[in-house]
């Protein structure tokens, strides 16, 4: 990575969970809730449910890369169903979706996040959210914390981009916005999103360690890693254009 590198990036993209939203704080008590309607009020089967979608039920780690820590609703209905859940596929990632929505309210922020974006906007950098949730939750987040204005671009796993770890939310960004991929910095909690910004070739790779990756799993396929977004500012210089 070097300073031309940097000089070269005009955009932002970030995932949600574990990037804009701490991870444990937010969705801990959200994926305990998704067990406990998955399991259809069997009490037995919620930990189970928990434990094969890649979160300990005792402690309330999330494992990295695993299917609550990336995945989408669909996807984590189909494997709740395949660990056991009763209710069909498709009704139980429309009761996930709902409650995806109305988690937006119960989130926690990683930083003020109104001051960061409106920060980056104010230097000339294009700015966008890409994430494994549904785009009505996204919207959601970004309106409770005062970003929805400072935003070029929002894609959920229902927005016709495709879903992670394949390039169609980039490139979506890129048509948003005008700008090229290696003009992308793609920044994220997992490896999913490291994924999504390889395939779509983005200029620079950010992981940041506020979600379920760690330093040990995200070295390989991140540029650099930042204990959070707020090194972002430092990072990145000034946009000519601001």
């Amino acid at each position: 990575m070097t300073p031309e590198t940097l000089a070269h990036i005009s955009g932002i993209l970030f995932d949600k969970d574990g990037t804009l939203l701490l991870y444990d704080e937010s969705w801990g008590p959200v994926n305990r809730e998704a067990a406990r309607i998955a399991s259809a009020g069997d009490a037995e089967l919620e930990p189970q449910l928990l434990f094969s979608g890649g979160m300990d039920p005792v402690s309330g780690h999330t494992r990295p890369d695993s299917l609550l820590a990336a995945g989408n609703a669909a996807e984590i209905a189909a494997g709740f169903v395949a660990a056991g859940s009763p209710i069909a596929v498709a009704e139980l990632t429309r009761l996930l979706d709902d409650l995806f929505i109305r988690s937006a309210e119960f989130s926690v922020p990683v930083t003020d996040l109104a001051a960061l974006f409106g920060k980056l906007k104010a230097r000339g950098f294009k700015l966008g959210i890409a994430s494994s949730d549904n785009e009505q939750a996204i919207r959601q987040t970004a309106i409770r914390f005062g970003i929805i204005d400072h935003v070029d671009f929002i894609a959920g796993y229902d927005s016709g981009h495709g879903v992670k770890p394949g390039p169609g939310m980039v490139l979506g960004f890129c048509r948003a916005t005008g700008l090229d991929p290696a003009e992308v910095a793609m920044v994220g909690d997992n490896n999913h999103d490291m994924h999504m910004g390889a395939s779509a070739g983005v200029g620079l790779k950010v992981a940041v360690l506020t979600g379920t990756g760690s330093r040990e799993t995200l070295s390989a396929s991140a540029d650099i890693c930042l204990a959070d977004i707020t090194a972002l500012v430092d990072l990145l210089p000034e946009k000519l254009h601001a």
